[in-house]
């Protein structure tokens, strides 16, 4: 039945009610004429934002509960100017033997932490660091990890986080943007650091993790230094505030040299009562499993922020394993975990075993969870709630998904009317990737289910939606643009594509230059991996266009990690067929024997984009689809047929 008749059905059936129980006369029929004259073609015309508002009140409800939780608390530290390290020393107080990370069986509680940390501020404080200074620390995941960076905030020093994967010419340009006076770093991580003394000689350098013994030339024995150093409470005459920096976290580099992102106390706090009050965790009872490096966002400030703020223990893991995730879970009741990026394909890929299921995991937080398997993934490991969130480190356009809505990146509450929504959608030219602007000069929003640019309104002095940017003040300014939706406005651009659908929930398109189009379509290149890892048995794969000469657009291509060629390419093609459409579909195949990544599992494509797809250039194997038929290889005499138009696409 059409909702309209339903709603006019209701309309009048009320209004007959109403009626009725009022004492009969002209009056109370001229009464419910007029009501009836006004009501029913207003629900007419909005039946179906009437609709939308009562189907998602729950989730709306749920949601505006929690984060109203989260900003009263938010706006409480802002008023006593709280930081991290001084809730920590609150809670270090108050409960000095609950344990606050584990790690490889050894327990750390409050105390433990407080204390490390306090060593730590006392040996850079006598060394004469001082507040708004910055110093590197390039180590694996464990404790003092965490407790480092604690101790150094306790006398305003700022802390670089350094991707432990860093090496060389990448590794000392953040040094550099980050203007470090000296670096800690993990003893495994020696040789990395012993490539680049000579070009770093004006900073000094701290072993961390070698032993009390341990003499290297120019360099400090750190182990030896926190031994003797003081364990009791610093004292500064700057004390770090609410708004200072805390960390400098920097992004991925995937498409260039990585950008130091200004993380200030506010912010750390902000993803911290965010984690906490929109996730629904629980101090008493919860902890949570963290196999992600710490010197990442989802690591770094999800995986300890609920440790040393809210009293959440946090099982720290050196590095992501596939095997020992759900024993580890298992081993240590977890009933929180967090997963980014690829984690979740690989856990799939693995043989079925009891453990999958016998796990206390009640919840997975994280993001980059392919639509393509979150049934599966559900179904197969029995969690109750998947948490996807989308955000960035430098940007303020942060949403989260609380209801398990499959493939949904997260949503605003339908309630709300646009003009109070943080977050949009706006149009852009698919060609140039700049917003399009109506005749006032103003952005247009996107319309419903119409991809387009996913942007994050900025207001300073709101914690939720300042942009803080980069060292790099340029870089900062190339993220944001002015006159949004009124005169004068600003908004943060994420560079992703999202669409909105209905309901308000928000899925991942694709990143602005990796959509490419083709036969005047738009091709999504990471909704095309999803289905391509699939169907070829959940391989590691990457999408990207390649140019041919003489033909508009590009044409799509996959990198599928196939080491021992045991890929059914006429499998492979059907699949494809079945599940994509005909201009989405790769028209190129290269088969590598793996695929270069990020720390954070994020697969890189640069260099695979300017290869292309020429024999005579590279050594892995590339296959070619020539309409509807199979896959076949491309050999030189091939690649001359393609190239010249004779081969048909």
């Amino acid at each position: 039945m059409d909702v309209r008749l339903v709603l006019i059905v209701l309309a009048i059936g009320l209004l007959m009610a109403a009626g009725a129980i009022t004492k009969f006369g002209s009056y109370t029929r001229i009464t419910q004429i007029t009501l009836a004259a006004i009501f029913v073609p207003l629900i007419c015309k909005y039946h179906r934002k009437i609709y939308v508002i009562l189907r998602t009140l729950p989730r709306d409800i749920k949601f505006l509960y929690r984060y109203i939780n989260a900003d009263r608390e938010t706006k409480r530290y802002v008023k006593n100017n709280s930081t991290v390290m001084k809730l920590f020393k609150e809670r270090a107080i108050l409960y000095p033997n609950k344990p606050c990370f584990i790690f490889e069986g050894r327990i750390w509680t409050n105390a433990d932490m407080d204390d490390y940390s306090n060593r730590i501020a006392d040996v850079f404080q006598k060394a004469g660091f001082v507040k708004g200074d910055a110093v590197a620390l390039m180590m694996p995941n464990r404790p003092e990890f965490v407790a480092t960076w604690l101790g150094l905030g306790k006398i305003g020093v700022i802390t670089a986080l350094v991707n432990t994967n860093l090496r060389l010419n990448v590794f000392t340009h953040c040094l550099t943007i980050a203007s470090v006076k000296a670096i800690i770093y993990g003893q495994e991580l020696s040789s990395a650091v012993d490539e680049i003394r000579n070009s770093m000689p004006n900073i000094t350098y701290y072993k961390q993790g070698a032993g009390l013994d341990d003499i290297q030339e120019d360099t400090y024995n750190l182990d030896k230094l926190l031994s003797e150093a003081s364990s009791d409470d610093p004292v500064v005459s700057e004390i770090p505030g609410y708004r200072d920096n805390l960390l400098y976290i920097f992004t991925s580099g995937t498409t260039g040299l990585p950008k130091a992102v200004l993380f200030p106390n506010s912010r750390y706090l902000l993803v911290t009562m965010g984690t906490y009050h929109m996730l629904g965790l629980r101090s008493e009872s919860d902890s949570m499993y963290n196999p992600i490096p710490l010197y990442h966002m989802a690591g770094g400030m999800v995986g300890t922020g609920c440790a040393l703020v809210k009293g959440i223990p946090s099982v720290l893991r050196t590095k992501f394993s596939v095997s020992a995730y759900w024993t580890d879970c298992i081993k240590y009741n977890c009933t929180l975990a967090e997963y980014i990026g690829e984690m979740c394909r690989y856990l799939l890929t693995a043989p079925e075993k009891p453990e999958d299921k016998q796990h206390p995991v009640r919840l997975m937080v994280g993001n980059g969870m392919r639509p393509q398997l979150w049934q599966q993934f559900v179904d197969r490991f029995k969690i109750e709630q998947v948490t996807e969130v989308y955000g960035s480190s430098e940007g303020n356009a942060n949403i989260v998904n609380v209801d398990n809505r499959v493939g949904a990146v997260g949503f605003v509450p339908s309630i709300l009317p646009k003009s109070l929504h943080p977050v949009a959608v706006i149009r852009i030219n698919s060609e140039t990737c700049e917003p399009i602007r109506g005749q006032d000069g103003l952005c247009i929003r996107a319309e419903i289910n119409e991809p387009g640019m996913f942007i994050g309104l900025i207001k300073q002095g709101n914690a939720s939606q300042e942009f803080n940017g980069y060292l790099d003040r340029e870089a900062s300014k190339k993220k944001v643009i002015e006159n949004v939706f009124v005169k004068g406005d600003k908004a943060f651009l994420t560079g992703d594509i999202l669409v909105q659908d209905e309901l308000g929930y928000f899925y991942f398109k694709d990143r602005t230059g990796d959509t490419f189009r083709w036969k005047g379509e738009n091709v999504a290149t990471a909704e095309v991996e999803g289905v391509v890892s699939n169907v070829a048995g959940f391989r590691d794969t990457t999408v990207y266009g390649v140019q041919i000469p003489g033909m508009e657009g590009r044409a799509g291509m996959a990198a599928i990690v196939d080491p021992d060629c045991l890929l059914d390419f006429k499998a492979l093609a059907e699949g494809l067929d079945r599940a994509l459409p005909s201009y989405a579909r790769p028209i190129f195949l290269r088969i590598v024997k793996e695929l270069e990544m990020t720390g954070t599992f994020k697969l890189k494509k640069i260099n695979l984009q300017k290869e292309g797809f020429d024999p005579n250039k590279i050594q892995d194997k590339v296959y070619f689809r020539s309409g509807n038929k199979e896959y076949v290889e491309v050999t030189p005499e091939l690649y001359e047929e393609i190239i010249s138009g004779s081969a048909k696409l």
